[in-house]
């Protein structure tokens, strides 16, 4: 009886195989979810229709959260979904894989930890990024909506069948990593936030000067989407517009067609941007659709047909 119930306890600190294969057939969605998003957004995928109907995926996915900023560069944030989707899914298949099977108790425990890590980020993560399209986007994403239920039920899997000896240890270990993953969120979202001036204001209304150097290339991107008549709706003050002019450089920005809609800016279009439906800077429209949010050079060439050099 006594070798019965070890046998038995040395089971459940394996975890459950099952529990393995549900996270791992969750976190295959999750991949498709936000690998659609990334290659829509990168202008790989053309269409994506948002499910339900309606422009609320296209304005949540384009909003000023719907990108992050490394360098001069932007890249979606579902890409970092995107990732993180498929560090589950290895993380979860990794002890049935050819040639580790003989060594998956010794992997089992390591991988359930990591699997608990990860989840327990991105269910932190995505629950404050529903509260930033409920409070802050006020629009409804049914693709974002999917990719929080997938890492909450991801998360549910990992905690009920990872055969935990000391769960009063893993709640502690996850309440920590909980505070840090949230407070690092709400400073990214307040650097993200459009309404967040963190330049100097000028007085007279303009617009803080371009410090970069265009090059050949993006004069020629600027002058492609002049002829296009797509245009950037700014606000002098705003942060994330200088860094999309910045992005552009000095010379190539002064072919950009611009828009200003802050009410004391200097020829300023409020009631444009406002018939525009304008609720973030900057704010692209392109083909008759509202894009807001920083966009590469290489998303903006995408997007538009550009077929010139793009040594950005």
């Amino acid at each position: 009886m006594g070798n019965s119930r070890l046998k038995t306890r040395r089971r459940q600190d394996q975890g459950s195989k099952w529990g393995r294969i549900l996270i791992a057939i969750l976190a295959t969605v999750g991949v498709i979810d936000t690998g659609s998003i990334t290659l829509h957004r990168l202008g790989i995928l053309g269409v994506l229709t948002c499910p339900g109907g309606g422009q609320g995926c296209d304005k949540v996915l384009s909003s000023a959260w719907g990108s992050v900023g490394i360098g001069n560069l932007s890249i979606p944030l579902s890409s970092v979904g995107l990732i993180s989707y498929s560090i589950v899914l290895i993380l979860a298949i990794i002890p049935f894989l050819p040639g580790l099977s003989e060594k998956k108790h010794n992997l089992a425990r390591p991988t359930w930890l990591g699997l608990f890590f990860i989840s327990t980020c991105m269910f932190m993560f995505s629950g404050l990024l529903m509260a930033i399209m409920i409070y802050k986007i006020k629009a409804f994403c049914l693709f974002c909506v999917i990719s929080a239920l997938l890492s909450t039920l991801i998360l549910i899997l990992t905690i009920t069948k990872g055969g935990w000896d000391d769960p009063r240890d893993l709640i502690f270990r996850g309440l920590i990593l909980s505070i840090i993953v949230l407070l690092s969120g709400l400073v990214w979202s307040s650097l993200a936030d459009p309404s967040r001036a963190n330049l100097p204001i000028n007085r007279e209304g303009l617009a803080p000067p371009i410090q970069s150097v265009s090059s050949e290339s993006s004069i020629e991107l600027a002058k492609h989407l002049k002829e296009k008549n797509i245009i950037l709706y700014n606000a002098y003050w705003c942060p994330h517009c200088h860094d999309q002019k910045e992005l552009f450089g000095k010379e190539a920005s002064s072919n950009l067609l611009l828009v200003e809609c802050a009410p004391d800016g200097q020829n300023s279009q409020t009631e444009l941007c406002q018939q525009k439906e304008i609720t973030g800077f900057p704010s692209w429209e392109i083909n008759g659709k509202i894009d807001s949010g920083v966009k590469s050079l290489e998303e903006l060439a995408n997007i538009s047909g550009y077929k010139g050099n793009r040594d950005f």
